[in-house]
Order: structure tokens, then C-alpha cells, then sequence
């Protein structure tokens, strides 16, 4: 076809390569005729050459119509000219073909790199030349490309700069022009200063839920000169160190998004400020919102208001700053989370920092932890004390009604006093009578509590008196509903009788294993009575029974006599107690807490549900900060730093736990009511181990501590082998023959100090308990008495008939009690004895406090005299240590005291076999 059309073979590939690299640029757009060419639209600057090329080739260019011409020129210039005159300074724009000058409005842009130029005049006249340089928005402004022919012709008269603003104008605006545009003077009459640098542009984009995009880049031209370190134009601090990369140099800031308050805050705050620093521009894309800062002083509000649980009342809390109500959920979220700041959906935004709010965020966190939330938080009518907390944070608190009355007489030091019962055949002293207005007062707005005095200070006698209290002031015609008081099997007879004796108009029944195990006996018991005394044995057996009467006429309240019995919350006795559908229930107990937090947790959950968080987190919120088990960095970088802090945390937590409990415990310890006592006399007896005893204590000391040292390590999986050696090697202090018969041989010096002791007790009239944790080291001392000679009674947990046995010794049969520790230790009043011995240490002072208990307490007319005996250089010595450092904690928490680490450590093991 070539030869047909006798087309140059060359000129013929240059037209396919002219086409094709202009349809390269992009499809062709529906409609458009591709056999047509137009130069506006060719982008590609290798259009220059292929024309070079052309001409070389003998193409020729040619116009429409008669004697049109097109020129091909070696360059076009395109830019600005001022020149000064006496109106002012006038910016036009200047456009030059091969140095020529030529109307700018007759100039058209060929892509980014090119001119064309038609002159209206002389329309059959064309000429072509490649830009300088290429063509920016700018330029392209000024042929009407980007601006439109408008501003091209405004630009082509020019612009006139007034005298008095020609120097602002030279020095202020002229230098950005000449960044972006080739500025000169033709005449000479400006002196021209140098471009700007370029600009530092940020570039922020706005997305939907709030959030922000960051990007960078610099808008300059190479007249511009070289970029800036753009650390020196961006002054240090205004942006975070992250966001800049880590070499230093001219790299700019790293593209970042910012969501919720990060965006508003830097919206806000942080753009305004950059742009307006010299040499920096910020461009917005999208619509921003209306983000600004609430800077007023919030203003808390607190109610509580009924729910359809009588114990419990929803809290409301309202925050309101500079007139906008704060939602309670995202405030309270973000204030547990421990956030700064908080966004809000209009775009407002406020400060988490001011001294109410951090406050606010741990009274509710502990409101939260009680219950799971339904509607929203919730406080319980046992939480008075952080009811007050809130009161002192809030600008206004309003109660329930049907809370305010208990609040009121719950902030008093003291409720108020109550009569006593005309029924009552006793006089009590008064801190007694101080206790009976208290137990009246938790009666009064049906609340438990914990009756926490120490032993011997006659609980027993105020719990008769509320009882009786109680029953003066039933309505008249309403039926009885008896009072269900559980106590270990030793105490029960004390119940009965000391009711008899300073209640003896109320009707007492007693439950026993020899009763029938049914609801028919536990009903027949209760009909008629004010007062059913039954064991934690029978409670647990017989559950279903209690049950039954407390779901139908229902009981009074619980009493949970000796407590202590119930704090393990895992064990069956004490899911009994607290399931058992009462409205009152009272503890009462001398040692509410005698190795752990844990144990007071676990009565509080019994008598006043709702009043301290769950065990979990009660664990994380006191146990750990009280009772000291560290935490924190240890080794490396801020090792050590922490003991301070640890120390106010310890001191902040038990001011707060003291405060929640204070309403519910009412303890008064035997120093506070000294005179009301007789004196007690306490003195360790030292004894010395026998040389053969000792060989042989020597000896399986060192096998039992190289067996514990392997252990420590993981000691709370080995905590039994580690017990069991340490319990072995106690009784290897008292008698050889208790862990081997072959050893009976062997002189038992600690007997030998006992019988030395009574001997003068029993010689000048006096009576004596003596009390073992070990009933086979009890039954060797019984052996020894009677081989002396000298009567005794004998009551351990195999006892059977133990009321006959304490009322024997109570009848001055013999003048010597042994009494195992735990079937004796709690429960009993021996005030006939006025001598104690305990053969035995125990870990925890308490247990030992209430075994001296048992005779010196209100009844006592003469002075008590005690004694320990302690084996030299044994384990003995060592648990006596541990046993005084413990009873810090109890002192801590409910006597005011120092504190101490309550869990037997890997150290303090050690210590014991050292």
C-alpha cells in the first residue's frame, strides 16, 4: 500500500510514532475523531524533538488556508515584568518567542511544556516553542488554562500596586512571587529582590469519625533555592518527637492519623499555631468539625434514688462544664482508663485533670465492683461511708429519702442511746451499753455488722440484751420470730445458759445432733421461741430445714456466734450463712481477722452484702496493698524507686477500708476497758531441752531444713511438706515420743517445768487451764497428773459429753483443766481458774488471746496469771517472732496499728529454721 500511496518510508514512522505517543497520554474520549491531533493536549515533552525531526525529514508545517504559516521557535519565556511608574508599581504578565515579547493573551499552553501562539490579528500566523522551564499552576494561570482567559487578560494589562504599598508589596510579596514565577524588570525601574525560600505545607485532611490525616511536602520552585531543614522552620515541642524520623537532615515529618481527641486536640490547638509560622502553610481538605476546649470548672452532682432491690439504690452522677452536661458512661470510661482528655460528640472536648474527677472515677470503680450494672451504677445502703466520700467531692448530693435517716445516724461518732430492756437482769458497764445501742441502731435500719470486741468483754450479754430489746418492742398480736444463733458445739450450752441467767423471760431452745435432722424439729424448736442456739455442724447438715422456716414465718435475724468459724468463704458452713434468706445477720467474734484481709472480707460478705467489693477485686484493692505483697520493678533501670509510693498506697487503702467498715465493726479491746478487769500477768518460761532431746532435735533439724530449702522456690505448691516439717519439728520441741514411741525414753523437760508449776497452783488453792494444740501431748500430760496424783478434766474435740465435763471443773471437782486449743480455745467461760499455761505456740497471737481468754474476761475477780512455756533454741522461739509481727495486722485494720507482711513468706521460713 506504501508503493500505491508513495509514501516516504521515514516520514511515514515518524507520523506513527507522532500519533501513537499522543494516544499514549490516555483513551480516547467517546465521539472523538482520532484522526485528528491536537497539540493542547499533547502532554508528552518529546513533541519537541519529533518536530526537530520532522523538519530534518522534509516534513513540512503548514496552516489552513492561503499564505498561513507555522513556526517552529527555539524557546518561549513566560512570566511576570514590573515596572515602576508615578501611580505605582504595575505586575503584568510577560511572555517572550525567542527573546520576541508577544501578548500574553495570545499565548496557549501546549501540555506542561509548550506555547503556542495565534495572534488574533493575524490568525494564519503560528508559532510554536518549548517552555524554559515547565509550566506550574501558576504559569498556567496566566494563559486562562487554570484562572480562566479573565485573569489571563486582567494580567496581560497588568496589575497596578498603589505608591504606598509598593514597599509592603516589594518586600513582602514580591519574593513569594518570584518562587513561583520568572519575575524581571524590562525598564530597569525595580530593583528586585530574592525569592522566597520554599514553603513548608501541611497538608490536613478531614475524615468522617474524627479523623484526621497529617502529610507533608514542600510547594517551591528551583528559583526557590534549596529546601530547609524543616526542623528549623518547625520550632521544637510544637510536634511530637515520634513523628519525626530518626536521621537528622531535611526529611520532613513522618504522614500520621489522628483519631477522636488526638485529632480534636491538634485541630484545635496545634494547627492554628503552625500555621502561623512563618514559612509554613496548612491546607484543609474536607469539612472540619467544630472541635474546641471546654475550659470551665466542672460541677459534679450526685443522687440516689430507689430501685426495685431495697439494698441497693441506682447513683446518679452529672458532671456539667461550661454549661454542657457531661455523658456519665464515655466520662466515666475514659476516666478508668485513665485518659487526659475526653471528646464528645459535637466536637467539644474537656480536661480529666482537675482534682474532682480522679476521685470521682475510684468512688465509682468501687460502686462498680459490687454488682454488675444494669441500668447504670449502683450503691449499696450498706456504702455510707463512700456515700460520704461522694458528698465531700460533689457540688450536691442528693439522697434517697429512704436512705437518709441511716446516713444521718451512720455519720454520727456514736448512734444514739437506747434504753435497756426492762428484761434484762444485768447491770452493764458502760461500753456495753454503748454496744447494745449500736446493735440497736444496725437492728433499727435492719443492717449487719461485725460485734469485733475483744474476748472476754461480754458479747454474749449485749447480744441477749438486743434480743430482748427486740422482743419489748414486738407489736402487740404480731408473732414471734426467734433470733437463730450458730455457734460451735462447746459454746452452745453457754448460750442456754447464759440466757437463763440475765434473760430469763426470753424462751430459749436448743438444737442438737440428738434431735431429729428435719424441718418438722427445727420448726417445732422455733414455734414459740425467741431464741434457737444451734452448732455450724448442724447448720451445715440440716441446711434445708433452717431453710425451710427461713421462706415461710422467717427467722428474726442470724447471730454467727465465734465467728471465725465462717471466714473461709470456699467452705460449705459459710455458703450455709450466707445463704440462709435472713434480713439481719450479726457476727460476733474477738479475732475477726487473724492471718488475712481475706477473712474479714469473707465475714463482711456475710453481714453486710454489698458493702466492699468482690473477693477478686477486693484482693487487688486492699490485700495487696495492705498486708504488703510487693510488686513492682525490681531489677534494671528504676529499681528500688518504689518503696514510697508503696508505702502511701499502703497508707491510702487502709485509711479507706477503715472508713468502709467503720458503721459495721464495733470493736473495744481489754486496754480500753482496763478497769472494768483484773490484772493479767503474762510470763515465758524458758526450758531448756534435755541433752539427749536435744542430740535428737539437733539432728532432725538440719534433715528437715535441707529438705524445706529445696522447696521454697515454688513454696505455694509445696506449702503442705513445708507445714508438715515445720509442724514435725514442733512437736519434736515438746516430746520426742509424739513422732517416735521408741523415743519415750527420753526425759520431757517441758513436763517436768508444768508439774513443777502446779504443783505450787494447786498447793495454794488455785485453779489452772491448760491448754495444747497437740491432744496427744495433752494425754501424755494427763498420764503425768495422774501418775503426781493431782485431779483434772480433760476436753478435746473427741469429747462427748463436754457440757458435763465443763460444768465438773466449773464445780471445783479438780483443780487442773486440760483443754485442747481448738475444741476449747473459743466459747467458754472458766472464770473459776485464775492460772493459764500454754504448752504450745501458736502462729497467730489471736488463737492464744482467746484461749486466756476463757478465764480472764468480765466475771474475774482476781488477778490472772499466765504463763508459755517456750523451748529453748527450737522452733519455739522463732514462732513466737512471727507470732508478734503478725499481730500488727490485726492492729492495723481494726486497732490502729503498723503494718506487716500476714502470709508466711519464703523469707520468714527460713527465719523459723535458722
Amino acid at each position: 500500500m506504501l508503493g500505491r500511496l508513495d509514501l516516504d518510508p521515514e516520514q511515514h514512522r515518524w507520523f506513527c510514532q507522532f500519533g501513537a505517543l499522543h494516544r499514549a497520554a490516555g483513551p480516547a474520549l467517546p465521539g472523538a475523531d482520532l484522526a485528528w491531533v491536537y497539540l493542547d493536549e499533547f502532554v508528552n515533552p518529546v513533541l519537541w524533538d519529533l518536530l526537530t525531526q520532522a523538519q530534518a525529514i522534509g516534513i513540512v508545517f503548514v496552516g489552513s488556508g492561503s499564505g498561513a504559516t507555522v513556526r517552529v521557535a527555539d524557546g518561549a519565556r513566560l512570566g511576570l515584568d514590573a515596572a515602576r511608574s508615578e501611580r505605582g508599581i504595575r505586575v503584568s504578565a510577560r511572555l517572550e518567542m525567542d527573546g520576541a515579547p508577544v501578548e500574553v493573551r495570545d499565548g496557549h499552553a501546549i501540555g506542561a511544556h509548550g506555547i503556542y501562539v495565534v495572534d488574533l490579528e493575524r490568525p494564519r500566523q503560528i508559532v510554536l516553542a518549548p517552555t524554559l522551564e515547565a509550566l506550574g499552576a501558576p504559569q498556567l494561570a496566566l494563559l486562562g488554562v487554570r484562572g480562566g482567559r479573565t485573569v489571563a487578560d486582567a494580567l496581560s494589562e497588568g496589575v497596578l500596586v498603589p505608591g504606598d504599598r509598593a514597599e509592603e508589596f516589594l518586600h513582602e510579596h514580591l519574593p513569594a512571587l518570584r518562587a513561583g514565577f520568572d519575575v524581571g524588570s524590562v525598564d530597569g525601574t525595580v530593583s528586585l529582590p530574592a525569592a522566597a525560600p520554599p514553603t513548608l505545607v501541611l497538608t490536613a485532611r478531614y475524615s468522617p469519625g474524627h479523623t484526621l490525616d497529617l502529610a507533608w511536602h514542600w510547594d517551591g520552585h528551583a528559583r526557590s533555592g534549596p529546601t530547609p531543614d524543616p526542623r528549623a522552620v518547625v520550632p521544637d515541642g510544637m510536634l511530637p518527637g515520634a513523628w519525626w524520623p530518626a536521621q537528622d537532615g531535611t526529611d520532613l515529618p513522618r504522614p500520621v492519623t489522628l483519631h477522636d481527641i488526638e485529632a480534636a486536640e491538634f485541630a484545635a490547638t496545634d494547627l492554628p499555631r503552625l500555621a502561623a509560622l512563618p514559612g509554613v502553610r496548612v491546607d484543609t481538605v474536607g469539612t472540619p468539625p467544630n472541635y474546641r476546649e471546654l475550659l470551665g470548672t466542672p460541677v459534679l452532682t450526685v443522687t440516689a434514688q430507689p430501685t426495685e432491690t431495697n439494698d441497693w439504690f441506682d447513683l446518679g452522677v452529672s458532671v456539667t462544664v461550661d454549661g454542657r452536661t457531661i455523658p456519665f458512661v464515655p466520662l466515666f470510661r475514659a476516666l478508668t482508663k485513665g485518659r487526659r482528655k475526653l471528646l464528645l460528640v459535637d466536637g467539644s472536648y474537656l480536661a480529666l485533670t482537675h482534682p474532682a474527677l480522679g476521685p470521682l472515677a475510684a468512688l465509682i470503680a468501687e460502686a462498680s465492683e459490687v454488682a454488675e450494672w444494669h441500668t447504670g451504677p449502683r450503691i449499696s445502703r450498706h456504702q455510707t461511708s463512700l456515700w460520704a466520700d461522694l458528698v465531700d467531692l460533689a457540688d450536691e448530693a442528693i439522697p434517697a429519702p429512704q436512705w437518709s435517716e441511716l446516713l444521718a445516724e451512720a455519720g454520727d461518732r456514736a448512734p444514739r442511746s437506747t434504753p435497756l430492756p426492762a428484761g434484762l437482769h444485768a447491770e452493764l458497764r458502760p461500753y456495753q451499753a454503748e454496744g447494745f445501742s449500736w446493735l440497736t441502731f444496725l437492728w433499727r435500719h435492719q443492717l449487719g455488722g461485725i460485734l469485733a470486741d475483744d474476748m472476754g468483754l461480754g458479747k454474749t450479754l449485749q447480744c441477749l440484751a438486743l434480743v430482748q430489746h427486740v422482743a419489748e418492742q414486738r407489736p402487740s398480736g404480731e408473732p414471734r420470730r426467734p433470733f437463730l444463733v450458730v455457734a460451735p458445739t462447746s459454746v452452745v450450752p453457754n448460750w442456754v445458759s447464759e440466757a437463763a441467767r440475765f434473760t430469763p423471760g426470753l424462751t430459749v431452745r436448743r438444737l442438737s445432733a440428738t434431735d431429729a435432722a428435719s424441718t418438722t424439729s427445727v420448726a417445732e424448736a422455733a414455734a414459740g421461741a425467741d431464741i434457737v442456739v444451734t452448732s455450724y455442724a448442724l447448720l451445715r447438715l440440716d441446711f434445708d430445714a433452717y431453710q425451710a422456716l427461713a421462706q415461710g414465718s422467717g427467722w428474726a435475724g442470724l447471730i454467727l456466734d465465734e465467728a471465725q468459724n465462717v471466714k473461709n468463704a470456699s467452705a460449705r458452713t459459710h455458703e450455709c450463712a450466707r445463704d440462709l434468706a435472713v434480713s439481719f445477720t450479726l457476727a460476733v467474734t474477738g479475732t475477726p481477722m487473724e492471718n488475712s484481709l481475706t477473712e474479714l472480707h469473707a465475714l463482711f460478705s456475710l453481714v453486710t452484702p454489698g458493702l466492699l467489693s468482690s473477693a477478686r477485686s477486693f484482693g487487688e484493692q486492699y490485700v495487696r496493698p495492705i498486708e504488703g505483697v510487693r510488686a513492682g520493678i525490681t531489677t534494671g533501670p528504676g529499681a528500688g524507686s518504689a518503696p514510697a509510693d508503696v508505702a502511701q498506697l499502703r497508707t491510702v487503702r487502709l485509711d479507706r477500708l477503715r472508713a468502709r467498715i467503720r458503721p459495721f465493726l464495733l470493736r473495744r479491746t481489754k486496754d480500753l476497758v482496763a478497769a472494768d478487769l483484773p490484772d493479767k500477768q503474762e510470763q515465758t518460761l524458758t526450758v531448756e531441752l534435755a541433752p539427749g532431746h536435744r542430740q535428737l532435735y539437733d539432728l532432725h533439724l538440719q534433715r528437715e531444713r535441707q529438705k524445706v530449702l529445696g522447696l521454697l522456690d515454688d513454696l505455694d505448691r509445696q506449702r503442705f511438706i513445708v507445714y508438715r516439717s515445720l509442724t514435725l519439728l514442733r512437736m519434736l520441741a515438746l516430746d520426742a515420743s509424739l513422732i517416735d514411741p521408741d523415743h519415750a525414753d527420753l526425759p520431757s523437760s517441758k513436763l517436768d517445768a508444768l508439774l513443777d508449776q502446779l504443783a505450787d497452783v494447786v498447793a495454794e488453792g488455785h485453779r489452772a487451764l491448760v491448754f495444747s494444740q497437740f491432744t496427744s501431748y495433752l494425754k501424755l500430760a494427763a498420764a503425768r497428773l495422774t501418775a503426781a496424783g493431782v485431779p483434772f478434766t480433760y476436753l478435746d474435740g473427741s469429747t462427748v459429753r463436754r457440757a458435763d465435763v465443763i460444768d465438773d471443773f466449773r464445780a471445783g471437782t479438780a483443780p487442773v483443766f486440760l483443754i485442747s486449743l481448738k475444741a476449747g480455745g473459743t466459747g467458754l467461760n472458766l472464770t473459776e481458774a485464775d492460772y493459764v499455761f500454754l504448752l504450745d505456740p501458736w502462729w497467730n497471737p489471736a488463737t492464744e488471746e482467746q484461749a486466756i481468754a476463757r478465764t480472764h474476761r468480765i466475771g474475774q475477780h482476781r488477778n490472772v496469771m499466765v504463763y508459755r512455756l517456750i523451748a529453748a533454741d527450737t522452733i519455739e522461739e522463732k514462732v513466737v517472732a512471727l507470732k508478734a509481727r503478725k499481730a500488727a495486722l490485726v492492729d492495723a485494720v481494726i486497732d490502729d496499728g503498723d503494718l506487716f507482711s500476714s502470709v508466711l513468706t519464703a523469707d520468714e521460713v527460713l527465719e523459723l529454721l535458722a
